[in-house]
Formats: structure tokens, C-alpha cells, sequence
């Protein structure tokens, strides 16, 4: 045992010189690349192609949508990237790949090379989004899993409140084109040394080294057995639903929001629900460790159909921003709930393929979430008639997260 000390030290997670937070530290700097030019950057891409492009919205807006289907596919199999060939050179290769994409982005001068670009993105989103993040630090962390993905979330926020704002003031001082050069550089310049330095081999008796041990099943396996297992399924469609109704909402709150309170108050409403997106995610990884992680989600789906319900209903200023709020508090933490769960209730050897397939299901899903919304409210001439469909969703998901299925873990070998 005195041979190899890391194996027989006992691990304290919550001390501040554990090696794991430094892991949390370097996912937080890939979420906000990662959110910042793959989810959020989407926005920025959109109007600066048809503004410098003249091409109508609907083809940029067709690449994103194959960006977020093709991402998905590739989502599938971080997990086992991840168990193959460890956790610092797939985070290195997803920081590669978003760089790339970064720069495609900028060089985009025909409708083909849009979408080869967007190709080369869904790549970078695959290697620095939340299947990374959380199959990373599982490889860290057991008992205070919910904190350290909940901090290395924030990432995913700081890069749409501050990351995007300072690309827009780049491209207006610079060019579309340089800003997204710099911006890869930038990337490049800050993660790939950050990884080298930081990212090591995990501790032995955390999942990577477990699964190994273990000799699971295969990935393909796992996955057959977990599309038939009660308790994954009810997971993944909870969250699946509730996502397409939460993305749905959040792309088209600006255009409902308009003509109601006015484009400046709008605005305010937007940064209120990302804030508070912050906070509730913040507060919540103080927590959630201890708490029923089902009903959490319940409640969590609940108040976010409130909160629908008060804006399609009462259109006071102050009334629809503290209704955004409400809404807000719980976006950021369902992202990260859907692996808690997983943790809890299945094998640590399958964690990394059950998370990435989930992740994977729920991308396809709320990929249309925006152009149903959008359908909907062309064909009814209002938003009621989406937004309440947004709120029968996120009822559903409430009923369906509580079905737990049956006492056993996927995944196991036979």
C-alpha cells in the first residue's frame, strides 16, 4: 500500500487543496468558451452572416439546427472518448476542435462553407459542453459530484453574460472575421496550457479506474439495456421535454416580450432570467447532494410553469420581469440534474455513456424547441397557444421524473 499513496490516502473532496477543484477551475474555463461560441454564439452568427451576407435567416438558422443534430450524434460518445483515451486529451481535442470552428466561422464566405463550418463546431460542442464537463469531474469527484459540476456550470453562464457581449464589441471594432480569429486564439492561448498543467490522471477508485476494473459491459450494451430501463427513461424524457419547452421559451422571449413591456424593459427581463440562472445554480450546489434529486427536478419543472402561466396571463412590467426570475432560478440546474440522477441511481462504470446518451436524446429534442414555438405562434397569431404547450410539457415532466422504475443499475456485468 506505501507503494502507491494515492491509492490509499483517503480522499476528502471538500478540502480546498484537493487536486479535483483545480479540474472544476479548468471545466469552468471550457464552459464559457464552450457556451460562449457554440450555444451563445449562435445568436452572433446569425446576424452578422446576414447582415455581411445578404442570405436569408432561415438558411443560417437551418445550419444551427444542423449544428445542434450533428452535435448530438457526436454527444453519444464522449463518454467512452472519455474512458478510452482519458479525460486531458479529449479536453484538449474538444478546445482544438472549437478553435477550428471558430475560425471556419470567420472564413465563411459561401452557404457551403456555413455549414461544413457548423460541422466542425458541433465537434468543439461535443468537446467542451456538458457531457465533457460532467463525465470529467465524475472521474474527480463522488460526494461532492452536484457542487462541482454546478460550479463548472457557471462557466456555461459567465460566457453568455460577459463572453458574448465582448465578441459583439470586438466584431464592431475589428470585423466579424478578425474577432473570430482573435477569439480562437484567445481559446487556444488560455485552455491548452491550462490542460496540460492541471489535468492529470484521476484518482484510482473513482469511476475511469472502477469501470476498468469492473469490466462492463460494452458502450453499445449499456446503452441497448438503459432505452429499456424504466428509471433511465423517465429521466431522459423528462428532461428532454422540459429542455425543448425551456429553450423554446428563452429563444422567443425577446420577440413576446417586446411589443408588451417594450424592447428596453425586455431586455432587463433576459439579464434578470440569466442572473438568476446564476443564482439559483450557486444556491443549489450547496445542497444538492443532500436532497431527493427526483423531487427536485418535480418542483424545479413546477415553478417554471408558474412562472409560464403569470407571463401569458399578467403583463405588468414588474410582474413579467419577477416571472422571469422565477423561471430563471431553476435553467441553469437543469442541466446538471439529469447527472445526478444518473449517479445515484446507476453504475459508476456506466456513468459516462448514460450521461452522454441522455445529453445526446435531450440535444435532438429542444433542437426544436425554437421552430415549434415559432410554428405555433405563426399559425394560432399569438404566443398563448405555444407557451401553453410549454407549460403542459413541463406538468408532464413533473409527473414522469417521480416514476423511478425499478431498484436495479444499468449497466452492470453479466
Amino acid at each position: 500500500m506505501l507503494d502507491n499513496p494515492r491509492h490509499a490516502a483517503p480522499i476528502d473532496e471538500s478540502s480546498l487543496r484537493y487536486e479535483g477543484w483545480r479540474i472544476v477551475a479548468v471545466c469552468f474555463l471550457l464552459a464559457t468558451f464552450g457556451w460562449g461560441l457554440g450555444f451563445y454564439g449562435q445568436s452572433v452568427y446569425v446576424a452578422e452572416l446576414q447582415r455581411a451576407r445578404g442570405w436569408p435567416a432561415s438558411l443560417i438558422s437551418a445550419g444551427t439546427t444542423f449544428f445542434y443534430l450533428f452535435g448530438a450524434l457526436l454527444v453519444v460518445f464522449v463518454g467512452e472518448a472519455v474512458r478510452k483515451y482519458g479525460p486531458r486529451l479529449c479536453l484538449i481535442a474538444g478546445t482544438l476542435a472549437m478553435a477550428a470552428a471558430a475560425v471556419a466561422i470567420g472564413a465563411v464566405r459561401e452557404p457551403w462553407q456555413l455549414y461544413l463550418a457548423d460541422a466542425v463546431l458541433a465537434f468543439g460542442w461535443a468537446g467542451t459542453s456538458l457531457a465533457m464537463i460532467t463525465n470529467t469531474i465524475s472521474l474527480w469527484f463522488d460526494h461532492k459530484r452536484g457542487m462541482a459540476i454546478s460550479l463548472a456550470l457557471n462557466g456555461a453562464s459567465f460566457g453568455g453574460i460577459v463572453g458574448v457581449p465582448l465578441l459583439v464589441t470586438m466584431i464592431s471594432h475589428v470585423g466579424f472575421a478578425t474577432a473570430m480569429y482573435a477569439t480562437a486564439g484567445a481559446m487556444l492561448v488560455l485552455l491548452v496550457p491550462v490542460i496540460l498543467l492541471a489535468v492529470g490522471r484521476p484518482p484510482e477508485h473513482h469511476g475511469w479506474h472502477a469501470a476498468a476494473k469492473a469490466k462492463p459491459q460494452s458502450s453499445a450494451q449499456i446503452r441497448a439495456h438503459a432505452l429499456r430501463d424504466v428509471g433511465f427513461l423517465t429521466v431522459t424524457i423528462a428532461f428532454a421535454l422540459v429542455l425543448f419547452a425551456q429553450v423554446g421559451f428563452i429563444v422567443h422571449l425577446i420577440s413576446f416580450l417586446d411589443p408588451v413591456i417594450g424592447r428596453e424593459r425586455a431586455a432587463v427581463a433576459v439579464a434578470v432570467l440569466t442572473a438568476m440562472a446564476v443564482v439559483g445554480r450557486v444556491l443549489f450546489s450547496m445542497v444538492i447532494d443532500r436532497l431527493n434529486q427526483r423531487l427536485a427536478s418535480a418542483l424545479s419543472f413546477l415553478s417554471q410553469a408558474a412562472a409560464l402561466c403569470v407571463v401569458i396571463n399578467l403583463h405588468n412590467d414588474y410582474v413579467l420581469i419577477a416571472a422571469c426570475a422565477v423561471f430563471g432560478f431553476s435553467v441553469g440546474n437543469l442541466i446538471m440534474l439529469p447527472s445526478l440522477i444518473v449517479q445515484q441511481e446507476f453504475d459508476s462504470a456506466s456513468f459516462g455513456v448514460l450521461i452522454s446518451l441522455n445529453t445526446a436524446i435531450n440535444q435532438v429534442t429542444y433542437a426544436f424547441g425554437p421552430g415549434v414555438v415559432g410554428f405555433l405562434r405563426d399559425f394560432s397569431g399569438g404566443y398563448a397557444l405555444p407557451f401553453y404547450l410549454c407549460v403542459a410539457l413541463e406538468v408532464a415532466a413533473a409527473a414522469l421524473i417521480m416514476v423511478r422504475g425499478k431498484p436495479h443499475r444499468v449497466g452492470k456485468g453479466a
